[in-house]
């Protein structure tokens, strides 16, 4: 998120076109703090920005999802996965809670149960922890299965279903067996 705080040295963007926002609009401010490493989807005028690297691929956000898929491979240690229509920021955070005086928990930060959200998440991962509590969430067929390799998880919560992205699937039975 190009408007928090970065450490620019070693921090690598992740520009990403959306029906809203397009992530490449704010390279040129993000070189200017610094930072030199992006991933980008669309040709940019190279040349002003010298001593940068650019990564040009058809998804940023596939390109995030296979590096945090590697990154959760380096890591041999238990992760619960949690998952349903309500709930899972609240399931995680008791769970974090519990576990935590016991063991060194990573977690997702707030509720980044997305696509974008879990790789994020995932990232997080380093050789001191002992545990992962990541949540899973889907608006649409498919996207499971892409969360699933990235978090790998060792449990799985399913905590309930309900109408919350029902018009992302053809019925609730089809959203139940993606979960």
């Amino acid at each position: 998120d190009s408007r928090k705080a970065i450490q620019a040295e070693g921090a690598c963007f992740f520009a990403m076109a959306g029906p809203r926002h397009d992530g490449h609009q704010y390279i040129a401010s993000l070189y200017q703090t610094g930072v030199r490493q992006f991933v980008v989807e669309k040709p940019l005028p190279w040349g002003e920005y010298p001593n940068a690297n650019f990564f040009l691929c058809s998804s940023s956000l596939v390109v995030l999802q296979a590096i945090a898929q590697h990154h959760r491979q380096q890591f041999n240690i238990p992760v619960i996965g949690i998952t349903g229509s309500n709930g899972k920021t609240i399931i995680k955070e008791w769970l974090f809670q519990l576990l935590s005086p016991d063991y060194d928990v990573v977690k997702s930060p707030g509720s980044y149960n997305s696509q974008l959200g879990v790789p994020l998440a995932v990232m997080q991962m380093q050789p001191h922890h002992q545990l992962g509590i990541f949540e899973a969430g889907l608006s649409r067929s498919g996207e499971m299965e892409k969360l699933e390799v990235i978090l790998q998880p060792t449990i799985g919560i399913f905590s309930n279903i309900g109408p919350a992205h029902d018009e992302g699937f053809v019925s609730r039975q089809q959203k139940v067996e993606e979960k």
